[in-house]
């Protein structure tokens, strides 16, 4: 099988941080593939309020996430802090991705954790069908 490998963008619009919790950790004591995915979530979360939407409040539609792929680079602690950096890219009439650079700091230098993509579809929780993206949804992440 092939190895999952994600091609970051060369920039991203937003940063933030997000501390590893102990409930993050699994039974080899670093945190788990899981709580990885978790992360993401929550710099999701923290990426879509610094536009002013959530995913169920996005410019007059909701979206719910298709796919994902997280390219793990090295293992998280407790007590270690993730820059989470997000960014939107490759825009449909429906969907959108979204790249996530999760980093630590050590010793004065950020190594990578993991490099992530979600693919995210607009929605219609009402009709419970596909809707089309925001044009204005869409200006304010691509700027």
């Amino acid at each position: 099988m092939a190895r999952i490998k994600i091609d970051l963008p060369a920039a991203f619009s937003f940063s933030t941080s997000i501390p590893v919790r102990i409930t993050d950790l699994n039974y080899g004591g670093h945190v788990g593939n899981d709580a990885v995915l978790s992360i993401i979530h929550e710099a999701r979360m923290k990426f879509l309020a610094h536009y002013g939407y959530s995913e169920i409040q996005f410019a007059g539609v909701g979206m719910i996430m298709s796919d994902v792929g997280i390219e793990f680079k090295s293992e998280l602690f407790y007590g270690d802090t993730v820059i989470a950096s997000v960014t939107a890219a490759a825009f449909s009439k429906v969907s959108f991705e979204l790249y996530y650079l999760l980093e630590k700091e050590s010793s004065g230098k950020k190594i990578a954790v993991a490099f992530a993509k979600t693919g995210m579809i607009c929605y219609d929780y009402e009709k419970k069908k596909i809707a089309a993206l925001p044009e204005e949804a869409r200006e304010k992440l691509s700027g």
